[in-house]
C-alpha cells in the first residue's frame, strides 16, 4: 500500500505539478489526488486499496468499463505480434471501415494519436483547402491544446482560470475568432465582418468541456447553412460525443453533416488515438495524395487499432440499451435526491454522457455556465469521494457511464448523493 501523500510528493519531484494533465492535480476541488493502481468494470482501486465507482471513465473512452475481457484479449494478442510497426497494418483498414459504417459523412479517414492532433490536422486541412487563414471557435469549447484553439477554451484551461494560455503568439490568437455558443447572431456578425477570411468553423456539437451543454434548436443547422453559403468548412469535434449514442455521433442524431469530423476516445478503447474524416475530395488534399502535410510514427498503432476494433464490436444494441438504462437511472436518481434535499440542480444528458449544474436550468453558453454555483462542486466531489464515488475533479467536466455500471452500482451512488446534496443544501 502506498499513501497518496507519499506518491504525490514523489510525483511532484519528477513530474510537472505531480501530474501529466492539469485537471488531475485537483487544484479546483482541493486535496491530494488519488493514484490509481488498477481498475475493473466500473470500479477503480487506488494505491491505498480503496475502491471507487468510476464516473470519469478515463474522460470518456472506457465505454465498456475497465479491463473489458474482449479488449484485453485483443490488445494482448496484438502486443504479442509487436507494439509498433511504423508501417501499415490491417487493423487500420478494419477500424476505418467500422467508423465509416457509422458516419455517412466520412469517406476517408486519417488516424492520429490524440484528439489534439485530430483537430490540429483538421484546421490545417481546412486552411489548405480554402486558402484562408482564420478559424471560428466557440467560447468554452475545448479542442485540445493547439495554440490557435486555446483561446477562450473550456476543460482544464477553464478550470484553472487560464482560458488563453501564455505561449500562444499574437499571430495565432489573431487568426482565431471566438463566437458565442448557441448564438447564430454572433456567428453571422463574424461572417459579415470577416467571411472572406474564414477557413472553417469548429464546434463541439454538444459542448462537453463546460459541463455538457446541448445545442439550441436550429444552431447546428444554422452553422451548416452559413458555412456552405460563405465557402467555409464546418468541423464537428466529436471526440467526446462520438459513439456515445447508438447513432454513432451527434451529426447523425440531428441530421447535420459536417465537412470534417474529429474523433478519439472510444475509437481507441482506452489507448491513445484520434482520427479525422470527411468526404473523399476533401481528405485527398492530405499527403501523400495532396499537398497538406501530416505524419506520425505511431499513427494507426496496432495496439490502439486492436483496442478500438474490439470496443466498437462490443457496442451492440444490447450494450447501448444497458448504457441508456444506467445513464437515465443516474439522471433520475440525482434529480430526485436533489429535489428531496431542496437543492437546485439541472442535468443534461446525451446518451451515456451527463452534465450536472448547480442551477435551476441547463446553461446555454459559457457565460451562463459560469453563472451557476460552481463553488458547490468541491463539496459534492469530496462528499461523493468519501463515500466511494469518483467524479471529475472539476465542475466543468462531464460524467461518463459505462456498460459495466449495473443498477446496483448506480443505486449505491444515488443513495450516497442523498447525504451530500442535503449537506450542500444546508450550506446555501
Amino acid at each position: 500500500m502506498i499513501k497518496r501523500e507519499e506518491i504525490y510528493a514523489r510525483a511532484c519531484g519528477s513530474l510537472v505539478g505531480g501530474v501529466d494533465s492539469p485537471v488531475r492535480a485537483w487544484k479546483s476541488v482541493g486535496g491530494t489526488p488519488i493514484f490509481i493502481d488498477s481498475a475493473a468494470g466500473a470500479v477503480l482501486r487506488d494505491t491505498e486499496g480503496a475502491e471507487y465507482r468510476d464516473y470519469v471513465s478515463s474522460w470518456g473512452p472506457m465505454i465498456l468499463g475497465h479491463a473489458s475481457p474482449d479488449v484485453v484479449r485483443a490488445v494482448s494478442e496484438a502486443a504479442a505480434r509487436s507494439s509498433s510497426y511504423g508501417a501499415p497494418c490491417v487493423g487500420e483498414v478494419e477500424l476505418a471501415e467500422m467508423i465509416k459504417g457509422r458516419f455517412p459523412s466520412i469517406d476517408l479517414i486519417r488516424f492520429v494519436s490524440s484528439g489534439t492532433e485530430a483537430t490540429m490536422t483538421a484546421l490545417r486541412l481546412a486552411r489548405g483547402c480554402t486558402g484562408r487563414d482564420r478559424i471560428v471557435k466557440f467560447a468554452g469549447n475545448y479542442h485540445g491544446h493547439n495554440d490557435g484553439l486555446l483561446v477562450s477554451a473550456g476543460s482544464g484551461a477553464l478550470t484553472h482560470g487560464v482560458p488563453t494560455s501564455p505561449g500562444i503568439t499574437a499571430a495565432s490568437a489573431r487568426d482565431t475568432i471566438v463566437a458565442r455558443f448557441n448564438s447564430m447572431d454572433s456567428v453571422r456578425r463574424i461572417f459579415e465582418e470577416s467571411g472572406g477570411e474564414i477557413a472553417a468553423v469548429i464546434v463541439e456539437p454538444w459542448a462537453g468541456n463546460m459541463g455538457l451543454v446541448p445545442p439550441a434548436p436550429g444552431f447546428l443547422e444554422g452553422l451548416r447553412e452559413i458555412t456552405r453559403e460563405r465557402g467555409a468548412l464546418l468541423i464537428f469535434d466529436e471526440v467526446i460525443t462520438g459513439f456515445r449514442v447508438p447513432e454513432g455521433g451527434v451529426q447523425n442524431v440531428v441530421g447535420v453533416a459536417p465537412d470534417i469530423t474529429c474523433l478519439g476516445k472510444i475509437i481507441g478503447g482506452g489507448l491513445p488515438v484520434g482520427a479525422l474524416g470527411g468526404r473523399a475530395g476533401l481528405m485527398e488534399r492530405l499527403s501523400p495524395i495532396g499537398p497538406v502535410y501530416q505524419a506520425g510514427t505511431l499513427s494507426g498503432n496496432p495496439l490502439a487499432m486492436a483496442s478500438g476494433i474490439a470496443t466498437l464490436k462490443s457496442l451492440t444494441e444490447s450494450a447501448y440499451d444497458r448504457l441508456e438504462r444506467a445513464a437515465s437511472r443516474l439522471e433520475r436518481g440525482f434529480k430526485s435526491a436533489a429535489g428531496r434535499a431542496g437543492l437546485p440542480i439541472a442535468i443534461s444528458r446525451l446518451g451515456s454522457v451527463l452534465g450536472m449544474f448547480f442551477s435551476e436550468s441547463v446553461p446555454s453558453d459559457l457565460e451562463s455556465v459560469q453563472a451557476t454555483r460552481g463553488d458547490l462542486y468541491p463539496g459534492f466531489f469530496h462528499g461523493m469521494l468519501e463515500r466511494g464515488d469518483y467524479f471529475a475533479p472539476s465542475a466543468f467536466e462531464a460524467m461518463f457511464v459505462s456498460a459495466a455500471h449495473t443498477d446496483e452500482i448506480i443505486d449505491a451512488t444515488v443513495a450516497n448523493s442523498e447525504a451530500v446534496f442535503a449537506k450542500l443544501a444546508n450550506s446555501l
